[in-house]
């Protein structure tokens, strides 16, 4: 008998404890089922170094089942081009197929019956089938440039989009949900706008469940940040307690609830997920990779801020920095490329000419091997800062105004990331595991439910979770 597919449900950064807490209040009734239906573990990561608890790290640990110095991928965009065996590709290898629909740090494929859009802080227009481009190339752009203001999507590309969705799945109640949301913002609060996040999750959930639907493959993964996003920014109104900066009764009427919001949003998607496992008799698999907890660094300075560049091309062009591309990754950072290593350190250099009055540099940069022509870098000016400060430029002597460059995200980050995870596996049998799993053991799980043994390389250092999974496993 061949094993069930299986549908991976990558809900990036949510918390065990919320979940809980919000399962014991009636607020997330599908979480609930899910979980009275599953095995459920906490998971542990891959890593104890707090620095390396990344979620782009996290996942491509999980999707290959390598640690994190075994494989030593530490920025977002370094999966694309790593070149490890993952799941998706054990899996084409073996003659399965396979769809990674946002899936983080994943590095592209194209495999008859196979789906892959790859997530949007890496997108390069290499989705498969190639159609699926037109919505993932205008998803990047709005998810990179979703703070600033000066960025806009021009009619062509909105209308291409509209296109695609009507062509791909768009429902009547995403419609519906754009309609409330825009006159929530218009009739009750503009700053409501935050709960947008929720609208993208149901965009992104109506074309991958159209694929799914056409393809069946046999092995798909889903993903979305939303509520990791939310938890990051919003953490202090939802526990102003455990923070020095505090909102004011005003802020904490309109985001005290972000949070929750957010759990009950992908409570919602959840439900419509399970109904489509049911119906295609899949496995179903949710997972968080780690969680959060509440930032308390920089408190005594008045909270960290985060700073943007307005115009990441135009202030390249403006140093007179030749690339080959540049891209913005996640919040304040930037990956940009070049034809040699020359290149990327020259550029290094001018970019860090540029200093505050009192002597920090506006940027700071995290090194790429020796050998790769790429250059990681962003604003590290984490206090609030006003834009009129001046910045001065020691390679020309000039004097630039900070605003000129870039400009303050709104919130304050109040949320961390936080070793734990949650994993439920839909076997039927409602047990809560004492003991927890790492992210390491999922990759060997999977192998052993499609009766695959361990790829070529690296030592895989997970076990699988098969054996300890609830006597109702078969039944599910």
């Amino acid at each position: 008998m061949a094993p069930r597919k299986v549908l991976m449900l990558e809900f990036n950064e949510l918390c065990p404890a919320l979940l809980d807490r919000w399962i014991a209040s009636g607020d997330l009734p599908h979480f609930a089922r899910l979980r009275a239906t599953s095995d459920s573990f906490v998971t542990t990561p891959d890593v104890e170094d707090s620095a390396l608890l990344e979620p782009w790290i996290q996942w491509y640990s999980t999707h290959t089942g390598l640690a994190y110095d075994q494989h030593r991928v530490f920025h977002l965009t370094d999966g694309a081009r790593a070149p490890h065996t993952d799941i998706y590709r054990a899996l084409i290898a073996a003659g399965r197929t396979v769809g990674s629909f946002s899936s983080m740090n994943v590095a592209p494929f194209a495999s008859p019956g196979s789906f892959f859009a790859a997530d949007p802080w890496t997108e390069q227009g290499d989705a498969f089938p190639p159609a699926l481009n037109t919505y993932n190339r205008f998803v990047s752009g709005q998810v990179r440039e979703y703070s600033n203001a000066s960025a806009s999507t021009g009619l062509a590309d909105q209308a291409n989009f509209l296109a695609f969705l009507l062509r791909h799945g768009l429902s009547a109640g995403t419609v519906s949900a754009i309609a409330r949301q825009l006159a929530s913002e218009k009739l009750s609060d503009p700053r409501l706008s935050y709960r947008r996040v929720a609208i993208l999750d149901r965009l992104q959930a109506d074309v991958f469940c159209a694929l799914y639907r056409r393809q069946r493959p046999d092995y798909a993964s889903f993903f979305i940040n939303s509520t990791a996003h939310l938890q990051h920014s919003y953490w202090r109104h939802l526990d102003p307690e455990a923070f020095t900066v505090r909102p004011d009764a005003d802020e904490i009427g309109v985001y005290g609830d972000a949070i929750r919001f957010g759990y009950r949003a992908m409570d919602a998607l959840l439900g419509r997920f399970m109904t489509l496992a049911e119906r295609q008799g899949a496995l179903l698999i949710f997972m968080t990779a780690l969680s959060q907890q509440p930032f308390l660094r920089h408190e005594e300075m008045g909270g960290q801020h985060f700073h943007r560049l307005h115009d990441i091309e135009g202030f390249l062009d403006r140093m007179d920095i030749a690339r080959l591309s540049v891209d913005p990754t996640m919040t304040h950072q930037y990956m940009a490329r070049f034809e040699t290593t020359a290149q990327r350190d020259a550029a290094r250099e001018r970019i860090a000419a540029l200093r505050m009055e009192s002597g920090r540099r506006l940027f700071d940069f995290a090194d790429k091997a020796e050998e790769e022509a790429q250059l990681y870098f962003g604003c590290q000016i984490a206090t609030r800062t006003e834009a009129d400060a001046t910045v001065i430029d020691d390679a020309t002597g000039a004097t630039l105004r900070f605003g000129e460059l870039l400009y303050r995200i709104d919130a304050i980050k109040s949320g961390r990331h936080h070793p734990d995870g949650a994993l439920w596996i839909r076997t039927g049998s409602g047990v809560r595991h004492a003991g927890q799993a790492s992210i390491l053991d999922v990759f060997p799980t999977l192998l052993d439910h499609f009766g695959l043994g361990m790829p070529e390389g690296p030592e895989r250092r997970g076990s699988s979770l098969l054996p300890r999974l609830g006597m109702q496993r078969a039944a599910a």
